[in-house]
């Protein structure tokens, strides 16, 4: 449930930031959003209580990642289409799942995810090559965010929203110097400024609540596996949302995507986190 949840929300803030680029400039929509996600995790969590019992490192680690990540996806999707992105960001996601594949139904599920992942995104070089730049470092990134999220969240067990709180923070502030000045238009329009907050709880609130929730319930091959859910609710989403319908391929991917989930949820997990 976790994990549908965080495909879905992953998907939607970035279909409505999408929308705001006509009248934000995209480093001030990401700052808009993690600033409004941290507003509302400290609100909520009132992180501050916990600093001296979570992996300070880690929470500072993770918080530059979040901010550094936020920031060059949506300066990569601002120049390239956004599922050519989502191609880009899952190769070192799915390679992450390869290092613990370690038996021959691993082996096919992920294969089949791959293929999936391939059929939805059609990865081509299309676009500036500053665009892939972007997208290459938040792929990287991507992977980070995964690692180090799932350090916090088996290191501190129900803290681990705590944790991405304070994590939250940070990235607020390390990406203010170069988002609050492309944010401005926003305090000035009082529906931009609801439409951003809007985008950081979809986009950060929600998904990221749900990412800590599942990754202290399953080892992190098979949450990186499960993320490769994405592009299938993607395509979902641009149905519904954008009014993009799927071609055969797409849906092809879709297919193969879930059936690599299936093959790999199939199979009992170990109990130890990996």
């Amino acid at each position: 449930m976790w994990l549908v949840a965080s495909a879905v929300f992953h998907y939607l803030g970035p279909a409505f930031a999408v929308l705001l680029f006509a009248h934000i400039d995209a480093l001030g929509v990401a700052w808009l959003r993690i600033a409004s996600a941290a507003v509302v995790f400290a609100a909520w969590r009132r992180p501050w209580r916990v600093w001296r019992r979570v992996d300070r490192r880690a929470v500072v680690a993770w918080g530059v990642v979040l901010a550094v990540m936020n920031s060059v996806f949506y300066l990569a999707i601002d120049r390239l289409p956004l599922g050519t992105v989502a191609a880009i960001e899952f190769l070192p996601v799915i390679a992450l799942a390869a290092v613990a594949a370690r038996t021959p139904r691993n082996g096919a599920a992920l294969a089949l995810a791959v293929a999936g992942v391939y059929l939805l995104t059609d990865v081509r070089l299309v676009g500036e090559p500053l665009g892939f730049a972007f997208a290459a470092a938040n792929a990287v990134l991507f992977a980070l965010y995964i690692m180090l999220g799932h350090r916090i969240a088996n290191g501190a067990g129900a803290a681990g929203i705590d944790g991405l709180a304070l994590a939250m923070l940070v990235a607020a502030v390390v990406a203010l110097p170069v988002g609050l000045t492309d944010a401005a238009p926003a305090f000035t329009d009082p529906l931009l400024l609801a439409a951003a907050v809007g985008v950081g709880v979809c986009s950060s609130v929600i998904p990221y609540v749900c990412d800590q929730a599942a990754m202290a319930r399953v080892p992190r091959a098979t949450y990186a596996l499960m993320v490769a859910l994405l592009p299938a609710t993607a395509t979902v989403i641009g149905v519904l949302v954008l009014a993009q319908v799927p071609t055969v391929p797409e849906l092809a991917g879709v297919a193969l995507v879930v059936a690599g989930v299936a093959l790999h949820r199939s199979r009992t997990e170990p109990t130890s986190r990996s």
